[in-house]
């Protein structure tokens, strides 16, 4: 398919903001550019939200809580920001965040786990799972329903969602009911003909995949951990998850496999791969099937 217009309106957007591929700025001047673009282009902020920090495994982890209206006690997402586990905080997942809140009727919490090449794997995904332990135990004050909780994350934080579903059954908890996967990357080998066939982008090209990994990564090795690599878990047991992907890709295969392992693995999964659209961009449809599959899932509970 040719590139979709949406994606194509988002390309151009980048390119006036002067975008260049992460590796070529190293950490700090790819850090920077993101948060310059996500302040630029960031809708006006709408709905309640609060700032907090909570206590995480090595000190005060940021979060953001976003409630819905009406009375609760509301559904409980958590949410993981994407970056390659480098780049990222709560201002770049905040608009989606805030989409989540009102229009699935949940309270989503947004967690800003610390970042490689600072601390490497495995500490963002101990972050994210002891965030969620403490919004679960919190739940009553958040005017949430600890019984109907769900994980949520783009990319780097889609894989995230992914482990804490898998540390949450690991560790006997808490209980996850569900999973909303968007471009996730799910194996460290970063080999695959979607790597190749997207090799430079746009967006994310396969070399700053494959420089975040080594950010992320101790050693190349720490890459066959089921938590670093999740395709590599025996998925037996997780919760359901829809799984979205985009054609013009390099995780686009990551995802797909992922899908293909759950059912493999008797989870009720969903995939659906947008056509014509790029990493992290997959329009209209994909943020209405992202909330219909929360409010269905949300709602059986």
């Amino acid at each position: 398919m040719p590139l979709h217009p949406d994606a194509l309106a988002f390309i151009d957007r980048m390119a006036a903001f002067g975008f260049r591929d992460y590796p070529e700025l190293g950490v700090e001047g790819a850090r920077d550019q993101q948060e310059r673009i996500t302040a630029a282009i960031a809708p006006p902020k709408t709905g309640r939200s609060e700032d907090r920090k909570i206590p995480g495994p090595a000190g005060p982890l940021p979060i953001r809580i976003f409630t819905p209206e009406g009375e609760g006690p509301h559904p409980l997402l958590m949410a993981f920001h994407g970056g390659g586990w480098v780049l990222g905080s709560l201002e770049s997942n905040d608009a989606f965040c805030r989409i989540l809140a009102r229009e699935a009727g949940c309270v989503v919490v947004s967690v800003n786990y610390r970042h490689a090449p600072e601390v490497k794997f495995p500490a963002p995904v101990e972050d994210a799972y002891a965030a969620t332990v403490w919004a679960v135990g919190a739940a009553e004050t958040l005017g949430a329903d600890p019984s109907r909780v769900a994980v949520y994350g783009t990319s780097a934080g889609g894989t995230i969602a992914t482990v804490v579903a898998l540390m949450a059954r690991d560790r006997g908890g808490p209980a996850i009911i569900g999973q909303l996967l968007i471009v996730p990357a799910t194996d460290s080998g970063n080999d695959t003909p979607s790597y190749r066939a997207a090799a430079g982008g746009p967006v994310l090209s396969a070399e700053a995949m494959r420089w975040f990994w080594s950010l992320y990564l101790e050693r190349p090795e720490d890459g066959d951990h089921p938590y670093a690599s999740p395709l590599r878990a025996d998925l037996t047991g997780l919760p359901p998850a829809i799984v979205q992907t985009a054609e013009y890709d390099p995780l686009r295969d990551d995802g797909a496999a992922y899908a293909r392992a759950l059912a493999d693995a008797g989870v009720p999964v969903v995939h659906k791969d947008y056509l014509g659209m790029v990493h992290s961009v997959r329009g209209v449809q994909s943020t209405v099937d992202a909330v219909e599959w929360l409010r269905a899932i949300f709602a059986v509970a």
